[in-house]
């Protein structure tokens, strides 16, 4: 079917069509501007991406200017390549995402990528990670490394993500914005941001709720996000960034299968119901940046620390928790973390050849108390019960790296990296039974993940460049937690994975406005993590041989001419495991079966997929775009015994702008899933009940206001 595999639209969306297509042609023409010049913080230089040989995006975030809500991290990734989003539709399982393949095999969170919110680490050091509890109603910029230099972000890193609050400006502004949609969605936030004397401040609260778009899919966030930065005179800076997370409801309809989802994609699982599965979390944090630069030397030192608290009811059959070593059907997590990163740099410009010197050591560390309750009382399903597990789970890191950028001659430079990664998980058991044993271990990681890069400038518009690097990505708790042999303690005997990662780039920018990119990357993992066993309500991990990860990434952004804008990332990627193993082939599972042969595609990594939007007008008048977004097939476990079907999905919205005096007015629509095309939005890879799918809502709309004084 070309491209991607699409579903038949339905049969009105012939004059809908016509409609999406012609109403830009009503909007007045804009003249051209130049992009603004970005400052690019993610790879701890002081440089433009452009300069660098490593494929970074840089992208601004601001939702509500295409009509959406401000909900999910997805939103702001449209038109970037290699980065695939997934808006699970729900709540207590957060956005699923991957980079370049990488990550695509989480359950629930974030694990293969690392995410920071200004410059604050968002994943643990066993490399789970979330960003729910960031406002994006005060973000103003999203940036995206890809490729080998995510190396020097340390364990799990297969890519880096970064979400920036946008400063104050000399101007004060203060807003208030409101979406309504489908599922009696309701997306309320407010902000301030500006300059008062030496401070720079923007301040956001956000409240959304959902009935959701399936049943038992319920949720609510309240989020509150602040950044000040005191400007302390000399070069000095001291900023302070805190969060807070509210999520008092995310109920979990839970996945469906094949035959479920064509039955009925709005409904939830009997399970679901029955147990009553869902997630409460409340999460608060506080960050604190102290900055001194100089005409040569700059130091940063971060700290960070926050608490962390979730109570999951999951869909555990009462069955499977007769056996004494059953953790139960409630987690119940509460705990802290924090941690500290120390960085020196040092610039020269002797003889015109610029030098830049990082050197840098990062330690953090998280201490959570993990208990496991029984999830029924008597007959009462759903209820919290017996306490069936109580441990003390500790895990840390301690990290030196160093980075060098040097201007080699007058079009070739190079950029050189390392980091010494030392990770060490502990466990310590504190429900013991004569049934149920101690189960208290601990195990240490070590890595060391060398990149190198060098740049060609043939021109003035034109860069080329090549690099190469190791990542280093260890289980995480969850898949530590239990040995495959059914035996008490950690699964000590699990290996990290190593990657070794080139790429091949490419960057023009033929004007001030517009800029064309593209990379070649291959990324041979060794030790891949799968599925070993999945019964009792629980699964286990091993290590299965290699893998690779290969393909290629095309980026385009900027002003066409005549008002048109465009932001158009695409990504075909080709993920396989290079090793034959054995799988699980039904559930329960009490060892793998089933031969995997070398050559099988890696699950949840599709063939092609990408994202585009066109658009056109400013922020007063007229306003409006045309989103696509789109994945080929994807497989659903490792034997690739089932594939989600691929989609193509297609949005719209239309936005007029007004200023009355001092105030400027903005009135938005949008319409989702514009055709009401039945799409899977994103698969649970390897659930041992065979729900792999996730259903995307139909067609939707919503609108909005904005009000800025």
């Amino acid at each position: 079917m070309g491209v991607f595999e699409t579903a038949t639209p339905m049969r009105r969306g012939g004059w809908t069509t016509v409609l999406v297509l012609a109403w830009p042609l009503a909007v007045p023409a804009q003249t051209v501007t130049e992009l603004p010049p970005v400052p690019v913080q993610a790879m701890r230089l002081d440089l433009p991406a452009f300069d660098l040989p490593a494929a970074l995006a840089s992208v601004p975030v601001h939702p509500a200017a295409s009509g959406k809500p401000g909900v999910n991290l997805s939103e702001a990734l449209v038109g970037v390549p290699g980065v695939l989003a997934r808006d699970r539709q729900n709540y207590a399982q957060d956005t699923q995402l991957s980079i370049r393949g990488f990550g695509a095999r989480a359950s629930f969170g974030v694990r293969g990528v690392r995410l920071y919110a200004d410059g604050v680490p968002a994943t643990m050091p066993d490399g789970q990670g979330q960003l729910s509890h960031v406002a994006l109603a005060a973000a103003g910029r999203v940036e995206v490394l890809r490729g080998p230099f995510s190396a020097l972000y340390g364990n799990s890193s297969g890519g880096v993500v970064q979400l920036w609050t946008a400063p104050g400006e000399a101007v004060p502004q203060r807003s208030v914005q409101v979406h309504a949609g489908a599922d009696a969605g309701l997306s309320v936030a407010a902000g301030a941001r500006g300059i008062a004397g030496a401070l720079n401040y923007n301040v956001a609260l956000a409240q959304w709720r959902s009935d959701g778009y399936r049943r038992h899919s319920r949720a609510r966030r309240d989020v509150g996000n602040a950044r000040l930065a005191f400007g302390l005179g000399a070069g000095r800076t001291l900023t302070v960034v805190a969060n807070t997370l509210v999520q008092p409801q995310a109920e979990d309809p839970l996945g469906l299968t094949r035959a479920q989802w064509h039955a009925d994609p709005r409904q939830a699982v009997t399970t679901a119901l029955a147990f009553d599965t869902g997630k409460r979390v409340r999460q608060n944090q506080l960050g604190v940046i102290w900055e001194q630069a100089g005409p040569r030397d700059a130091l940063r030192l971060m700290g960070y620390a926050g608490r962390r608290t979730v109570l999951q009811m999951l869909a555990v059959p009462r069955a499977a928790q007769a056996s004494p070593l059953s953790a139960g059907g409630v987690v119940d997590l509460d705990g802290g973390y924090g941690g500290a990163d120390l960085r020196w740099t040092r610039r020269t410009d002797a003889l015109e050849r610029p030098l830049e010197l990082v050197l840098g050591l990062s330690a953090d560390v998280q201490d959570q108390r993990r208990r496991g309750y029984e999830n029924f009382v008597g007959d009462a399903l759903g209820l919290r019960g017996a306490l069936r597990r109580d441990e003390r789970d500790r895990v840390r890191d301690l990290d030196p790296y160093v980075q060098l950028y040097w201007r080699l001659a007058e079009r070739w430079s190079l950029l050189l990296g390392a980091r010494h990664n030392t990770i060490a998980f502990r466990a310590r058991d504190r429900y013991v039974t004569g049934a149920n044993p101690d189960d208290s271990g601990r195990v240490r990681y070590r890595a060391t993940t060398p990149v190198i890069g060098l740049d060609y400038r043939p021109g003035a518009t034109l860069r080329l460049y090549a690099n190469y690097g190791e990542g280093f990505e260890t289980p995480t708790f969850n898949e530590l937690g239990y040995r495959r042999d059914g035996g008490a303690g950690l699964a000590i005997d699990l290996r990290p994975a190593r990657s070794r990662n080139g790429e091949l780039g490419l960057k023009w920018h033929p004007r001030d406005a517009l800029a064309l990119e593209a990379a070649l990357f291959r990324a041979d993992t060794r030790d891949e993590l799968a599925v070993a066993t999945s019964y009792g309500g629980r699964s286990t991990y091993r290590n299965v041989g290699r893998s690779r990860r290969q393909g290629g990434e095309l980026a385009l952004d900027g002003e066409l001419g005549a008002g048109w804008r465009l932001q158009l990332g695409l990504t075909w990627l080709d993920a396989r495991f290079r090793s034959a193993f054995l799988a699980c082939g039904e559930t329960p599972c009490m060892a793998p079966q089933v031969p995997v042969p070398a050559g099988t595609r890696i699950p949840g990594v599709p063939w092609r997929y990408g994202s585009l939007r066109l658009e056109r007008g400013g922020a007063l008048g007229w306003h409006g775009g045309i989103e696509l977004d789109g994945a080929g097939a994807v497989p659903v476990d490792d034997r690739d015994s089932a594939r989600a079907p691929g989609y193509l999905r297609t949005g719209v919205d239309i936005a007029y702008g007004l200023a009355l005096g001092s105030t400027r007015l903005g009135l938005s629509a949008r319409v989702d899933n514009l055709f009401d095309r039945r799409i899977v939005g994103s698969v649970i890879v390897n659930d041992g009940n065979g729900r792999y799918y996730e259903p995307a809502p139909g067609r939707s709309l919503t609108l909005g206001a904005q009000l800025t004084f």
